[in-house]
């Protein structure tokens, strides 16, 4: 009887947790089909159309004009990079020239991996806003919300992203007031600035004024928020769920060199490739220090661009001009520049920094055009004006 009675309950204990859990895997079904931004949708975005390609019959003019283009700037200007074009997601075009380590002679190839430099805003900026559609935070909190420490007062999230802050230069604070031997990571900026003699540049609101200050203060409000380094909360919520295999942050003297992760070089006396080294700026991250591929690059775009990453109504906010507390307009959104000032509206940005040069240019047609260049070349805007051209005289846009 005894034996009887204990199978009884143990069949009840079995059906009863067979279900709760059938009902917390409805509710997490539920959970993921109502986000937008869940693991799973982005893996379809994936393979329905980022890794496709126009057919090489299409293509064909268009792929010898931009192959002349690359080889003429690699050896007249020593450009040393690699360029994407993509309409809707497609490729168009994908090319790399040059030497990718000069002491080794080895070339560059499609899987290099470039600093992203400024063009790393962006990411910032568009993790800001998923946190935001979290609820999370909220873009009128302001720094002081999460630290209350913090020596600037009233300045608001939203100020952070659109350059508004009126925040001081913290490359100038690190080349002058730290002290010791490695470079600050976020955290250690963030003390750092507690204690700097460095003011405003303006009350918060009233300018714009472009600010790396602006965009590290952010990635360390991801780490509070989160509860993780910036490195881990882009791995987990942007690069593995958009398949961005050749993508990382990296901060210099702390994290361990990637596969494949180029160094930045400068040209001296015309013909010498001498290599940049870090500096006390090279550890902090959020304005910079993130590393891609092109590919990557074109991964990330048609995502954002589909409103499957962020919200419709952020990819508004991010890809529109701000403006001053006063209601003057400025030329950026949220992590990326916006120039309205043709018949077209140019969603872009570009980087630059220790040797490596940089920019992702979005047009109205779905037009995409992706640079990354790591031998201080200087004329990345002309460049990609260049490409448009041919591209738009040699393909059926």
């Amino acid at each position: 009887m005894k034996n009887k009675l204990k199978y009884f309950i143990f069949i009840f204990i079995v059906i009863l947790s067979s279900f709760v859990l059938s009902t917390k895997t409805k509710e997490a079904e539920g959970s993921l089909s109502k986000n937008a931004n869940s693991y799973d949708s982005l893996v379809v975005v994936k393979k329905s159309i980022l890794i496709d390609n126009f057919s090489t019959i299409e293509t064909k003019k268009v792929n010898q004009k931009l192959d002349s283009l690359l080889k003429q700037i690699n050896k007249k200007q020593d450009f040393h990079g690699s360029v994407l074009v993509a309409k809707k997601g497609k490729l168009i075009y994908q090319n790399q020239v040059g030497i990718a380590d000069f002491s080794k002679k080895k070339p560059l190839t499609e899987e290099s991996v470039f600093q992203l430099a400024s063009v790393s805003k962006q990411f910032t900026a568009a993790a800001i806003l998923m946190l935001n559609e979290r609820n999370q935070l909220k873009l009128t909190d302001t720094v002081t919300t999460y630290f209350p420490t913090f020596p600037y007062k009233n300045i608001t999230i939203k100020q952070l992203l659109n350059h508004t802050s009126g925040l001081p230069n913290y490359f100038w604070i690190a080349e002058h007031e730290w002290e010791n031997k490695n470079p600050p990571n976020n955290s250690e900026m963030m003390e750092l600035l507690e204690t700097s003699i460095a003011g405003k540049f303006f009350r918060p609101g009233r300018n714009f004024d472009y600010s790396n200050t602006g965009y590290f203060v952010l990635a360390s409000i991801i780490e509070k928020i989160s509860g993780m380094n910036y490195s881990t909360f882009l791995k987990n919520n942007i690069f593995d769920p958009l398949h961005m295999n050749n993508s990382f942050v990296y901060r210099y003297n702390y994290d361990s060199i990637k596969e494949n992760q180029l160094e930045g070089y400068r040209l001296y006396r015309g013909w010498r490739h001498l290599k940049i080294n870090g500096t006390v700026n090279d550890a902090v991250v959020g304005d910079k220090n993130i590393y891609s591929t092109t590919q990557d690059l074109l991964k990330w775009t048609t995502v954002l661009n589909s409103e499957k990453l962020i919200s419709k109504e952020s990819l508004e906010m991010m890809f529109n001009k701000s403006e001053t507390k006063y209601g003057k307009k400025i030329p950026y959104g949220f992590g990326v520049r916006i120039d309205s000032s043709k018949s077209e509206k140019v969603i872009f940005h570009y980087g630059k920094w220790n040797g490596f040069n940089t920019g992702i240019s979005n047009y109205p047609n779905d037009l995409v055009i992706i640079i990354l260049e790591h031998t201080s070349y200087g004329s990345l805007g002309t460049l990609n004006k260049k490409i448009k051209t041919i591209v738009e005289g040699n393909f059926d846009l």
